[in-house]
């Protein structure tokens, strides 16, 4: 009978220490599993947000550790935010000098940012009620235009280029309703707060409640390139740069055209 107890003492004995040790290798899994989840943030151009938000689902699929935090926004007021020291993993700009200055603020290496989209700017109305705004030069008889603001959003800069550019920029200037970014300027025309708005192509394709009128000839503006990089002080320099090159890959691209961008190369 002894003998007995003293095997059933040593079973659980046994049972106790290969549960401890059980206990304590899922203890280690589920804290390495913590410890190597990572979450990017993507400061990006307005006008990306669609495409992004696809590729973003995709990625995040392929990658349960990752996780993607976008801040959309007007690229030049993205770019302050960076150079004063927000905690961004990777900058995708809609204007090459805003992505050039972090550059030489060597905030990003030169060697991991690459031009990646192009786009087009465009003339958008209300659907059904901005028949009689058919050119460009038609925008001298509206009373409401909007744009971004030239200074922080890349399109209102290449928007002001094109009107100047056309000689019709005196005429509509008094008349502009200034946007934060190009979203905010797709809002006011599918709403109707104004007769008319300049923005890109990509933004107009995504829009059921606007018309695209015409169309801006390439060399009344700066070509309208988008620039992404991986940011220096990235905390996350391997999940960013991998990402980086996610965003070049063949699936990205394809997600890119569908919305309307270019390719560069």
């Amino acid at each position: 009978m002894k003998k007995f107890y003293g095997v059933i003492i040593l079973m659980m004995l046994m049972f106790s220490i290969v549960s401890g040790c059980s206990s304590s290798e899922e203890s280690k899994t589920e804290e390495k599993a913590k410890q190597e989840s990572v979450e990017l943030t993507i400061s990006a151009a307005a006008s990306l947000q669609n495409a992004l938000n696809d590729i973003k689902a995709a990625y995040e699929k392929e990658h349960p550790n990752v996780k993607i935090v976008y801040n959309f926004g007007g690229s030049g007021a993205l770019q302050q935010q960076i150079s004063q020291g927000a905690p961004v993993d990777l900058f995708f700009s809609a204007a090459e000098d805003k992505f050039d200055q972090l550059v030489e603020e060597g905030m990003i290496e030169k060697e991991k940012g690459t031009d990646l989209l192009a786009n087009e700017l465009v003339l958008i109305v209300p659907k059904e009620t901005g028949k009689n705004i058919q050119t460009f030069e038609d925008l001298k008889k509206v009373e409401k235009l909007s744009i971004g603001t030239p200074e922080s959003v890349p399109a209102g800069k290449y928007a002001k280029e094109s009107l100047e550019n056309l000689q019709v920029w005196k005429d509509v200037e008094q008349k502009i309703v200034y946007a934060k970014d190009v979203r905010q300027v797709l809002t006011y025309v599918e709403t109707g707060n104004v007769e008319a708005g300049i923005v890109y192509k990509t933004d107009a394709m995504v829009s059921t409640k606007v018309d695209l009128a015409a169309t801006a000839k390439e060399e009344t503006h700066t070509p309208i390139i988008y620039p992404v990089g991986v940011i220096k002080d990235s905390a996350h320099q391997k999940e960013a740069q991998t990402f980086y090159e996610y965003l070049q890959s063949s699936t990205s691209m394809e997600t890119f055209e569908k919305y309307g961008f270019k390719g560069v190369n």
